[in-house]
């Protein structure tokens, strides 16, 4: 079942199923090699909850948080 990419706990798994981000913004996200298909991991949260930091394909990238929830993941255990 697919979730938002922002629901994931720190240290969670997930493929990501689908993205959501209106068309203006997407391609940001895509060049940055947030693909569907792509593994990522939820690295942490800042300390009043945005950004999200995750790592996807070897670094880490920070999504703010609106965004992240527009992010949809299938978890990995």
């Amino acid at each position: 079942m697919n979730q938002p990419l922002s629901s994931l706990s720190p240290g969670g798994r997930a493929v990501v199923a689908e993205i959501r981000i209106p068309p203006e913004h997407r391609a940001r996200v895509l060049e940055m090699g947030l693909l569907v298909g792509t593994p990522v991991e939820l690295v942490r949260f800042a300390p009043l909850g945005d950004p999200v930091e995750i790592r996807v394909r070897g670094y880490n990238l920070s999504l703010r948080k609106h965004e992240a929830e527009l992010v949809l993941v299938t978890p990995r255990p």
